[in-house]
This record gives structure tokens, sequence and C-alpha cells, in this order.
């Protein structure tokens, strides 16, 4: 089990010796990748084992959605369309077609992944694409709920047949702002009617038992002046005992601008676990993962055992894997879709 409420990341293609040190630290729960962190199969395997002999408990982590936030790319791994472009398909051509193509990249994503002993790609996106957030855009499956729901429902689904948990982002939904929260704080004004079709789409895949969700950096005027993850107000009264939700709550980056509200890395740490996450990611800034390190030595937390649901225990053999039929048919129609034009 997870022993830490922290996640970070690490600097290059393998732990140095301050990194090892932190990684020590029982106050540490997980290790989230990047591209820096790949280089090729070789290097990735033994980046995962050198992080498995420091701490076997750890949960690693990665974004690997697809379209531009796809972290591993080069062969073994597939290049994934952006999710926008499956919903674009799902729009206009064979519906349930399109839903096993969808299950399938959810599938070969997460066996890519779990190949390399890596337990979760955070993933899918939820948000719908309202044509006014940049930084959301066609990572959504689209502008449609009705449509959103079976597309992402046939994605986790596939990533479930490998053992992999899935992580909906981004609760309540990212897409009503234009503002990028890495760079600033977006401000959602929209009263509790108006956020219904995103919530519809939390609320739907939550009964589906979905197993950890992460909250945007953007604030609801209505209801709150703080970012949804810094907000007892959207994890505790509506995302837990409205919606139901039972699973691990993952904050968005702290090294986001839009964090910076709630002060310094320590305070911004203890206003997300305060207000309901069950771990906080500090990527992108080790100074800022050491100083909450510090607070947690100050003042630990205890890790939510809710955590350790998110170990993946199924392997893949990823010479299996390459071989695979499923693998091969998917990979061919993902190439067809390049050859139509459909993405790039």
């Amino acid at each position: 089990m997870a022993q830490g409420v922290l996640m970070l990341d690490l600097k290059g293609l393998h732990p140095d010796s301050v990194e090892i040190e932190r990684l020590s630290n029982v106050s540490v729960g997980g290790v989230i990748l990047f591209s820096r962190n790949y280089q090729d199969a070789d290097q990735l395997r033994q980046l995962v084992a050198a992080i498995r002999a420091i701490r076997p408990d750890l949960l690693i982590a990665v974004d690997q959605e697809g379209g531009r936030v796809q972290r591993f790319r080069g062969e073994p791994f597939t290049r994934l369309p952006p999710l926008g472009v499956l919903g674009q398909l799902y729009q206009s051509t064979d519906q349930q077609g399109v839903l096993e193509l969808v299950r399938d990249c959810g599938w070969l994503m997460a066996s890519e992944v779990r190949a390399f002993d890596i337990d979760i790609s955070l993933a899918p996106v939820l948000d719908i694409d309202r044509g006014l957030s940049r930084v959301i855009s066609d990572r959504s499956f689209g502008a449609v709920p009705e449509f959103v729901i079976p597309l992402a429902s046939a994605f986790i689904q596939g990533m479930r047949e490998v053992g992999m948990a899935a992580t909906g982002k981004h609760f309540p939904g990212h897409g009503g702002v234009s503002a990028d929260s890495h760079i600033a704080l977006p401000r959602d004004t929209r009263t509790l009617e108006e956020l219904e079709p995103d919530l519809g789409i939390f609320k739907a895949i939550i009964v589906q038992g979905i197993e950890a969700m992460m909250p945007a950096h953007v604030a609801f005027t209505a209801f709150d002046n703080v970012p949804a993850g810094f907000s007892s107000y959207w994890l505790q009264s509506v995302l837990r005992e409205q919606l139901g939700f039972e699973g691990v709550i993952f904050s968005d980056c702290l090294n986001m601008a839009a964090a910076s509200i709630s002060g310094g890395f320590p305070a911004r740490a203890e206003a997300a676990l305060k207000a309901g996450c069950d771990m906080v990611l500090v990527c992108n800034n080790p100074d800022g993962a050491q100083e909450v390190l510090d607070w947690l030595e100050r003042e630990p937390r205890e890790a939510s055992l809710r955590l350790s649901r998110l170990r993946a225990t199924q392997a893949v053999d990823l010479n299996i894997l390459i071989e695979s039929e499923r693998r091969q048919v998917c990979r061919k129609q993902l190439e067809a879709l390049v050859k139509e034009g459909l993405w790039r």
C-alpha cells in the first residue's frame, strides 16, 4: 500500500541521489513520469525497476491520454489520437464500431503502460469541449454529453481489461473557461443549472464505478472563491455526498499558477488535503516538493486506504502484447485515420 500522500516527479532518465532520498520518505506515495523520463524501452524498464527497488509500494503514474498529452512516444508505444478525434468519428459513422475502437484504444494504452510495470495513466478527460478552453480542446471527447458518456465508458472499459484504474479529469468540468490554469486562475461563473451537463457526465461515470478523480484548478465563483481542488464544497458536499464517489481524489499539480491562490507549497498541500484530496501532486518544482515533504515531516498525514486500490496487479508481457492480433488491428485502424486526414 502506498504510504504517503505526496506524488512527485523526477528530473531525468534515472533517479539521482537526492531523488532516491525523497522517494525513500514515507510521506511520498507516488511518482508521475513525463516525456523527459523516457528514452526507449530498455531505459524505461530500468527506471521503473529503480523506483520499485527504492519503494515497491509506490504508485507509479503517467499522463498517457493520447494526442498532445502522451508522454511516451515511439516504439513500442502506439501513437494515440486525441480523444476529440474519436468523438468526431463517433458522430459521423457507425457508432458501435467507433465504441469498439475506443475500447481498444483504452485497452492498448493501458496494456502498453502496464507492460512497463506502471500502475496508472491519469485518464480519461471527461470535460466537455465548449470551444473555450485551449488547454482542454481536443483532449475532450466532444461537446455533447450524450456522446461523451458512452465514449468515456468504452475507453475506461478497455483500461479495466488489463487491470488499470481510470482517473476522470477535471471535476466538475474545465471546459467552461478560456483561461489556462497552468498560468492563471480560471473563474467559471456558471450556476448549478448551467453546470448540470458537465456534472451529468461525472455522475454517469461515477455510477459505473470509476476509481479516481482529479478536480479542476478552476474557481466556480457562484459556489466558492477557491479552485475545486481546494474546495470542500465540491469535493465533500458534491463529489462525495451528492454523487456518491468513493474512489481516490488526486489534486491537480500544485505547481500550476491557479494553485498559488492558497499560498506557498505547504499551504497548497494542506488546503487540498483538508478539502478532501487523498494525494497531492507537485511536479516540475523539486524545491516545492521538498517544502511539502518538510511540512509533512512536521505534520504527518495518514494515507487513505483507497490509494492501495489503484496499484495494478495484472502483469502484461510486452512481447506477447506486440504480437497480439488485437494490438495490430487497432494500430492499423489508427493508421487509416491518419491517412484519411482525421489527425496527424
